[in-house]
């Protein structure tokens, strides 16, 4: 075995490094009143560093095509470090509170180790590689929604995030033994030549839909999505933020490149199944969604609704879609963080409730996050001229160029229920702006990195719905 290929694997080799830093360091920099000091800078200023390194990383491979990492996978890696940068950014208020200042290092640590488990997944070519880095990624995840270990409701969905887990896994794992009965074979090159060779359609088909049940825990698809909201509610709200992002634009890009490279030969039978997943998964998230009180789980549907939206740019099964997918997770991290980011503000200053009632007459108290607010829900909503109305546009594109009818059945549908994400999202602009509140919530200074995390978010609102050249840069990594 030639161990100079794991130099080929620089950015994860180089976060590997980071995460042996930071685990050093928070015992080097602890003191006798249970702090780390300056360890939340330094992890940063290192996040930051692996935000280069994902920026100017090359396409490779390794280990006999276990790892293959692409310039669309490169991306994607840019994508989820800039949410990890984010996450840490606007977590400093709530990691540095007195009950949780001890779980510093071990919150870095464990973001930083489901974000390898994330490196790994987008880049296997290999089942095995890509069952590893899954499990990388959501154990930590588990954790990480239980770090608060005086809260019951954390307990809670950390146990249900765990078993609905280990649930999907099993049911991969059999797909999986399924697809390797079939071919003989763990590869996503090989297994693809079998497929297109192969006379069992019947346990191929059995097995794609093993594995896309899999996945579809992780993305939250209907009908995989019962976890979602009682997980986002219970977890840490910052958490929350990270989950509804980073793990999910993780599975989705990853099954977006199996779903071409390894079950390209049954295309028609993964197409029709996600016609149906997206149509549900849209339109269950949004009526759920228009029942809410608590503004976690709001979210929690809101994020179901958009994964049904993520998987219009899989049905395009070309370089479109994937370029589509890309631009459409990097918006929704950037208006999506911003909520999560004034949820979590708004729920340190108002005794660490989340209900919608909380807002009503917001605007009067707190103006800047209301507008802050408002431009990230109208992105989520698709309003021009935001990044997220530019992200459905390229997604109902992709779609479209399959010119099946079925797919413009599912895109019509998709299209009215825009309609409705509308209206739920703009309950909570007309609580902030329009509803009277008796005991509104009171004005607060928000912490200094708050702030920096908000105004990276929302400049990635503006910016990514009229600089093209992002969208450029992630069409030509995607060809």
């Amino acid at each position: 075995m030639n161990y100079g290929q794991f130099l080929d694997m620089i950015p994860e080799a180089v976060l590997v490094a980071v995460l042996l830093i930071v685990f050093i360091f928070d015992f080097a920099l602890y003191n006798k009143k249970g702090e780390s000091k300056s360890l939340g800078i330094l992890t940063m200023v290192l996040m930051a560093g692996q935000l280069g390194v994902c920026l100017f990383a090359q396409p490779a491979e390794a280990f006999g095509g276990m790892y293959y990492s692409s310039s669309a996978a490169n991306v994607m890696k840019v994508i989820l470090t800039l949410a990890t940068l984010i996450v840490v950014i606007m977590s400093q208020e709530w990691i540095h509170k007195e009950d949780m200042r001890n779980k510093e290092g071990e919150y870095y640590m464990l973001l930083i180790s489901t974000l390898l488990g994330m490196y790994m997944m987008v880049s296997s070519g290999n089942f095995l590689m890509f069952f590893l880095g899954l499990e990388m990624a959501s154990i930590p995840l588990g954790c990480l929604v239980a770090i608060d270990k005086k809260s019951k409701m954390g307990a809670e969905a950390a146990a249900k995030f765990i078993l609905m887990a280990m649930f999907s896994s099993g049911v991969m794992l059999y797909g999986l033994s399924l697809v390797y009965g079939s071919t003989g074979t763990l590869y996503f090159d090989d297994v693809a030549k079998a497929l297109s060779t192969s006379q069992n359609t019947a346990l191929n088909v059995m097995g794609l839909v093993c594995f896309f049940c899999g996945l579809g825990f992780k993305i939250s698809l209907v009908p995989f999505h019962y976890w979602t909201a009682d997980t986002y509610q219970g977890a840490p709200t910052n958490v929350t933020g990270y989950l509804s992002v980073a793990s999910k634009g993780a599975a989705a890009f990853a099954l977006i490149a199996i779903l071409m490279k390894v079950f390209g030969p049954l295309v028609k039978e993964w197409q029709y199944m996600l016609d149906v997943v997206i149509v549900a998964t849209i339109t269950i998230g949004n009526l759920f969604a228009l029942k809410q009180t608590d503004l976690k789980r709001f979210m929690a549907f809101s994020s179901i609704s958009q994964a049904g939206y993520v998987m219009l740019a899989v049905l395009a099964n070309n370089s479109l879609g994937v370029s589509a997918l890309s631009y459409y997770i990097l918006c929704y991290v950037v208006a999506n963080l911003v909520v999560f980011a004034i949820i979590s503000a708004v729920e340190e200053h108002n005794g660490g409730t989340t209900q919608m009632d909380s807002y009503n007459g917001f605007y009067k108290t707190n103006p800047k996050l209301s507008l802050l607010m408002t431009l990230a829900l109208f992105s989520l909503a698709g309003i021009p001229p935001f990044a997220g109305m530019f992200s459905k546009f390229f997604g109902f594109m992709a779609a479209a160029s399959t010119k099946d009818t079925w797919v413009y059945v599912v895109l019509f549908i998709a299209l009215v229920n825009t309609v409705v994400s509308l209206f739920y999202y703009l309950l909570i602009v007309k609580a902030m702006y329009i509803k009277d509140s008796d005991n509104p919530l009171p004005y607060f200074k928000t912490h200094s990195c708050t702030k920096i995390a908000l105004a990276v978010c929302t400049a990635g609102v503006l910016l990514c719905g009229v600089c093209s050249c992002i969208y450029e840069w992630i069409n030509a990594a995607s060809i």
